[in-house]
């Protein structure tokens, strides 16, 4: 009866707060968010022919964007949502809290960031928007794969209203003060989500996670996570370019493609040199082989060349597989950086090499390699407001906006400054976040609750299966002796043809993987 107030007593507690926030959120749009010109049917060139100055519908970014915008919003719902169902006893969990997680912060972050941005007071919402507001759920997404199966639902949605804060604040003092280049949101997104979800995760430790046998993975699960991970790679060229203009946009598309077939390979060939048999680890195929996307995400839009592309991709996917290996047991079994899917492997260090990577391409960038683009692509490099040799450029490229005149060197010394930024904003976010989670309200699951859905969903039986067995009586008659269970008959059916016994029918030859994610 106590067990069951306590179950009464927490869902009133999530059906209110959530309900509430859903609330508040909608009062909040009601109040400041509009649609942006060019969605707005009132504005008054839409009730305009185009030779009288109106829009011309083929402009409409709508037309541009909503494809690459489609591609990263599969990413968010289908590919992550998929990527984390290899926990055999926390489908539902992976899948339906991911749903959960991106559809509320995707209204969140659009709040947040429109507060950093207002223009006349408004908030004004238009497909860019909509992107960006995706790439906030990446971020917290990230973070939900290193506390995946050890928070209750209540715990990930307090993680993710405070991450898109620290989420928020961090993106605009990198892009409006340090004015770093991320086009990919390596830095940004990856590296944030994963070193803020790592900080949350252990600052939620117990030894009961090391103590569980829940947390592996069945034939069937890690399937269901290669669904995830095809889709997460088939579309990322999407997400590293969806919001860079022109050839930059192009250029964005070919590199991160090359980048992720390279790093596919490799994560291959490391998987099989790293284990004694030579087999693939499906843990290392499920996510290293995406690393490439991640590590080129700061310079897809740069002139890398796409042999560099390729060599960024290859160095991830070793960087990913050997993290896996030897970074993820080191840190969780030693320092109890419990890391469910590996975050640090996929988003972490692969972001940390993004960020290198894209600051080296920085110091090299010049106007003979990239021409006039160069100022688009690095803004901060633009001469000054009102000077001579910013009005020479935009004579011939009108889009350049004043920039701060830097030099190279100073815009690769800058990237590196949004790195280390980045990095400590997200540690110090995750340990506020942490001890927050940490009190009582928050209802952190434990012991047996740990990676297993029962708590929280509604699971159906599983398939039951019955063995009886049989033996010969002196009479030579069959006689029924006892019915065992799937793991009394798992022990026996061997032995019961060694003498008279036998077991009946329907044996079920046993398909669980019981390994630790983290070996």
């Amino acid at each position: 009866m106590a067990f069951s107030k306590e179950l009464l007593r927490n869902r009133g507690k999530f059906t209110g707060i959530v309900l509430l926030l859903q609330v508040v959120f909608v009062v909040l749009f009601a109040i400041f968010v509009e649609y942006d010109d060019s969605a707005n049917a009132s504005h008054d060139k839409h009730s305009r022919d185009i030779n009288l100055g109106g829009f011309d519908p083929s402009d409409n970014p709508v037309s541009a964007l909503y494809p690459m915008f489609q591609d990263v919003h599969v990413m968010m719902f289908v590919g992550f949502g998929f990527l984390m169902t290899f926990l055999k006893r926390y489908g539902f969990g992976s899948v339906g809290l991911n749903f959960l997680i991106a559809a509320f912060v995707i209204q969140w972050a659009t709040l947040m960031s429109g507060f950093l941005h207002l223009h006349h007071g408004k908030i004004l919402v238009n497909i860019v928007s909509l992107v960006s507001s995706d790439f906030a759920a990446a971020a917290v997404l990230i973070s939900f794969g290193a506390v995946l199966g050890k928070t209750s639902p209540l715990q990930l949605i307090t993680m993710a209203f405070i991450e898109i804060v620290f989420f928020q604040v961090n993106e605009f003092i990198g892009l409006n003060y340090l004015k770093a280049v991320d086009v990919g949101g390596s830095m940004f997104v990856h590296v944030f989500g994963a070193y803020f979800g790592i900080t949350v995760a252990r600052i939620l430790f117990k030894d009961d996670v090391h103590k569980s046998t829940k947390e592996g993975s069945v034939y069937h699960s890690d399937v269901f996570a290669m669904v995830g991970t095809v889709f997460l790679w088939m579309f990322w060229p999407s997400f590293n370019s969806a919001l860079a203009p022109g050839d930059d946009q192009h250029r964005a598309v070919i590199n991160t493609y090359f980048a992720l077939a390279a790093c596919c390979v490799t994560a291959f060939a490391v998987s099989s040199a790293l284990d004694k048999h030579g087999k693939f680890d499906m843990v290392h195929i499920q996510n290293a082989t995406l690393a490439g996307g991640v590590a080129v995400g700061t310079s897809a839009d740069m002139m890398i060349g796409i042999w560099g592309a390729m060599v960024i991709g290859a160095v991830a996917g070793t960087l990913s597989v050997l993290g896996y290996v030897y970074i993820t047991p080191f840190l969780g079994e030693r320092h109890k950086f419990h890391d469910t899917c590996g975050v640090n492997n996929l988003h972490g260090m692969p972001g940390v090499l993004a960020a290198i990577a894209g600051a080296c391409a920085a110091a090299m960038a010049s106007v003979d390699q990239y021409g006039l683009s160069l100022y688009q692509i690095f803004p901060a490099r633009s001469p000054g407001d009102n000077s001579t040799a910013l009005r020479e450029i935009q004579a011939n490229f009108s889009a350049i906006i004043p920039g701060d005149n830097r030099s190279a060197s100073v815009q690769a010394g800058f990237q590196l400054a949004a790195l280390a930024l980045t990095l400590a904003i997200a540690i110090v976010g995750g340990i506020i976040t942490g001890f927050i989670l940490r009190l009582g309200m928050c209802d952190q699951p434990a012991g047996d609750d740990i990676f297993d859905d029962k708590r929280h969903w509604e699971v159906p039986d599983e398939e039951e299966h019955v063995f009886t067995r049989i033996s010969i009586g002196e009479n030579g008659k069959e006689q029924q002796q006892a019915l065992l269970s799937d793991k009394e008959t798992e022990a026996r059916v061997a032995t019961s043809s060694k003498g008279t016994e036998m077991a009946d029918v329907h044996v079920q030859s046993t398909d669980e993987v019981w390994r630790h994610r983290t070996h």
